[in-house]
């Protein structure tokens, strides 16, 4: 990911500083940017990571605008049907258009990518407005977008988690994880098995920044898992978690780690062309400390036996190989660096370096820690240097790093290492103390000799103090509802949050629940949780069983900002139809394998009929869908279509949506751009025309927005709630059932 520039002063950071200045949407102020930087052209000439006789095509390519790109998101059978859409529909529609005389380029799929699930195309803005049918590829986009369906995100930037060999079962931490976009792919391989709606693995998404945090919610929200939690870390200090089991507390190790650190981001001079004016070597210099911390705290959290994914979007050896041989150094043979080239076929790439040189802002080069002057010591750091011992240096085989450069895919540059732990870190191998509940002193630090860990830290840092220690346990608690002062070394910021309060399998919120859906014996009300503990429960989500045991044995050391997919709403006058709570959509794919009433099954015409009409009347549904309807006491249902095998035209996967059953109508309850997203499969165009401000901003890209531009939506799940605590059911139950209470607004915008 990008350097992230506090003091941007204009518009967007990622492809909106790629377009023109003439561009429309780019006021005519604007200094135009010159697309040359001597220093960065010196510097990777002489460090020869461009093959001899590329250069030219090196650089054509990074003074080129960056082609769109866009990645089918959302569960494998959905994902299936979105793509036959596009290729049968939009696509087919492209590749017969001319614009003003010129023929357009069809969008073609990323080779490397599985399944044909990712695009690229060089379809742009102006192009959209000018031909009607594109401007109708252009709005299923946006509305497929917003449903979670489709994700816009750079090509190299879906390298990472598929090099993480995902499964169903693994606990994965995402470090730096803000905007989310790998993030929500690290979620939909967690769900790669549709039929399981609870992965007995989780994702925690990680980000410094309190701000982005609400984006990296709002981008992993529309994959509407129960396995997602988003915390507010340093991700250099990030805190050890501990679980139960049998009663018995264990470390929490990682089977899955994304390491995706800050970087200069010379490798996106194609979308964000400030780079090539802000491009100096002392970005990589004053970054390589921060990258190489992340990563020792990274590893530290990795199960032996797991794999650790190193990302930057720099071309910088500084911010790649040389945070890759410090590792792997100071691992003492713990770390072993994997050769990942045959894991994604039609990848082109070029293998990493094993030596370079440093050179400073002011064109001076140092090829050893030798040649460094004393006053520059704090500045450059030996391990921004390749090892001197040529053994070692084979052994770490640094040439199984891979660097994508631009000009061979027409990508961004990038670069990408694979990390397999063998055995603990030399300064772990004494397991971790767990700290006692009853004791108010701070928890052991999980490595053992001082110096040892000191040491490795302090040349990583460029001589700052390490700041590894975990929150003391807070000395007053208040009927279960734990909640840590903030760090001496962390300054309290950013928004609080909602306490998490996990119900009891015997809360009386289940029983006009149960017995109105018929719930499942077998339903997890363990995993059920709010967020108040005072007053009447006005929507309830549910989150893996992992999860809840994350939270629960780690509420005082954790800022958990969201987490869980909501399943139920309250209705206030749903107690006259039998239960005072409506099914919500973004949690049914979770909760129907638990429900065995209130089913109305529905044909594809039902479905245009329920999702194209305001409110019809139950005779306009198919006799089947009528006579189960009618059967039915007013109040929420699922709405079920199961694929017919023999209607080859129609959708080949199932689909639940929420309805309500009225005194003589039946509607959907599901979203606008969900309509859509549902019409589109079945084969209805939605399409209407939006005033073009709004019609062009709605994609998001990974590192698009920037943190002073974000604008959530008004939703109960983006707000800046009241404490960061998560309480359990058993102490909370006395505070549970207290007078009504609402819960906090939304964030309408964070400026």
């Amino acid at each position: 990911m990008g350097k992230r520039n506090r003091n941007r002063q204009h518009g967007r950071s990622g492809n909106a500083g790629a377009r023109s200045r003439d561009d429309a949407g780019w006021g005519a102020g604007y200094a135009e940017i010159i697309k040359e930087n001597k220093l960065f052209e010196t510097y990777y000439q002489e460090l020869k990571i461009v093959p001899e006789g590329e250069w030219e095509q090196f650089m054509s390519a990074m003074r080129e605008p960056l082609p769109a790109t866009i990645r089918i998101t959302g569960y494998k059978s959905h994902a299936k049907e979105i793509l036959q859409c596009l290729k049968n529909t939009y696509f087919k529609e492209v590749e017969e258009l001319e614009v003003d005389g010129q023929k357009i380029e069809a969008p073609e799929p990323l080779s490397w990518y599985p399944d044909e699930l990712a695009w690229h195309t060089n379809l742009n803005r102006k192009i959209l407005r000018k031909s009607p049918l594109l401007k109708k590829f252009h709005q299923f986009l946006v509305n497929e977008t917003e449903s979670g369906h489709i994700s816009r995100q750079e090509a190299v930037s879906m390298i990472p988690p598929l090099l993480l060999k995902i499964e169903p079962h693994h606990k994965i931490l995402d470090m730096c994880a803000a905007p989310g976009s790998k993030t929500a792919q690290l979620i939909e391989m967690l769900h790669s098995d549709m039929d399981i709606p609870f992965p007995e693995g989780f994702v925690i998404a990680n980000d410094v920044d309190n701000k982005r945090c609400y984006l990296l919610v709002h981008q992993s929200k529309r994959l509407n898992s129960p396995c997602i939690m988003v915390v507010n870390h340093d991700a250099s200090s990030m805190p050890r978690l501990q679980t139960e089991s049998n009663g018995k507390k264990d470390i929490l190790f990682y089977d899955r780690i994304l390491c995706d650190v800050p970087c200069s981001g010379d490798g996106t001079m194609r979308k964000n062309i400030d780079v090539w004016r802000k491009w100096t070597t002392n970005n990589s210099l004053n970054l390589h400390g921060l990258q190489l911390r992340i990563a020792i705290r990274g590893v530290e959290q990795l199960a032996e036996g797991g794999r650790m994914v190193y990302s930057t979007c720099s071309l910088n050896p500084i911010e790649d190989e040389a945070v890759i041989a410090s590792l792997l150094e100071k691992s003492e043979g713990a770390l072993e660096l994997v050769d990942a080239s045959n894991d994604l076929p039609g990848l082109k790439w070029m293998p990493g370096v094993t030596s370079w040189k440093l050179m400073t802002r002011s064109g001076q080069w140092f090829s050893d820690w030798s040649e460094v002057p004393q006053g520059m010591h704090t500045q450059i750091r030996p391990t921004m240097f390749p090892p001197t011992d040529p053994e070692k240096l084979k052994e770490m085989k640094l040439e199984r790093c891979m660097r994508i450069l631009p000009h061979h895919q027409n990508t961004g540059g990038f670069f990408v290492a694979v990390l397999v732990k063998k055995a603990p870190m030399p300064w772990n191998k004494r397991q971790p103390k767990l700290r006692n509940k009853d004791t108010k002193s701070a928890p052991p630090v999980d490595r053992t000799p001082a110096e040892s860990a000191e040491d490795v830290i302090k040349a990583a840092a460029e001589d700052k103090p390490n700041d590894l220690e975990e929150p003391q346990e807070s000395a007053v608690k208040q009927d279960g509802v734990c909640g840590p002062p903030p760090s001496k070394k962390m300054k309290l910021f950013g928004f609080k949050e909602d306490p998490f309060v996990f119900l009891s399998e015997d809360d009386p919120v289940f029983v006009p629940i149960q017995k109105f859906y018929c719930l499942s014996p077998n339903f997890p009300k363990l995993n059920v949780l709010t967020r108040t503990h005072e007053g009447k429960k006005r929507r309830l989500y549910v989150v893996s069983k992992e999860l809840r045991n994350v939270m629960l044995n780690n509420c005082d050391r954790i800022k958990v900002i969201n987490t869980g997919v909501k399943v139920w709403s309250r209705n206030d006058d749903g107690e006259q139809f039998g239960c005072p709570f409506r099914l919500a959509q973004e949690g049914i794919y979770t909760l129907f394998p638990y429900i065995n009433a209130r089913i109305v099954s529905v044909s594809v015409n039902d479905i245009k009929v329920l999702l194209t009409e305001e409110k019809p009347h139950i005779e306009k549904l198919g006799e089947e869908a009528q006579a189960q309807a009618k059967k039915l006491d007013m109040g929420s249902v699922v709405l079920r279509y199961n694929p017919d095998p023999q209607d080859s035209l129609g959708p080949q996967c199932s689909m639940e949506l929420c309805g309500w059953r009225g005194k003589t109508c039946i509607f959907a309850f599901v979203p606008k751009n969900e309509r859509f997203h549902y019409l589109a499969m079945l084969g209805v165009e939605m399409y209407k025309e939006e005033k073009e401000e709004e019609s062009t901003t709605k994609i998001t890209e990974e590192e698009e927005v920037d943190q002073s531009e974000i604008k959530l939506k008004e939703t109960e799940d983006i707000r800046p709630p009241e404490t960061d605590t998560c309480v359990d059911p058993v102490k909370a139950e006395s505070e549970s059932e207290s007078i009504e209470a609402e819960e906090p607004g939304s964030i309408k915008e964070i400026k």
